[in-house]
């Protein structure tokens, strides 16, 4: 039983510091905020791969995916997931990583 109200109590508290935080107070709340990976455009992906001088078959074994998947990515038919739009935005800055083993 006193298991049960402890837990209560740490949820209460919880939901306290959570509107406390929502309402501008300072709280002892850790923060920690993971930036929004933002959707590419095809030509984007193309150029990345262009930096590579890769084929859109090399891109695609290096990334994991078919090179069906790369063709219709860089003809906007479809867009990729969020682990592989993280790939390419890492790949963006610096392409070369992809070829690191």
């Amino acid at each position: 039983m006193n298991r049960k109200i402890q837990i209560f109590d740490d949820l209460m508290e919880g939901f306290r510091d959570a509107i406390a935080l929502k309402k501008g107070r300072k709280t002892g709340l850790r923060i920690t905020e993971i930036p929004r990976v933002k959707p590419m455009k095809p030509r984007e992906i193309r150029g990345i791969r262009l930096a590579l001088g890769a084929s859109q078959s090399v891109f695609a074994h290096v990334l994991n995916v078919s090179p069906k998947v790369v063709q219709s990515w860089e003809q906007g038919a479809r867009r990729p997931t969020s682990a592989a739009l993280k790939l390419l935005s890492i790949a963006r800055s610096n392409p070369q990583i992809l070829l690191q083993p």
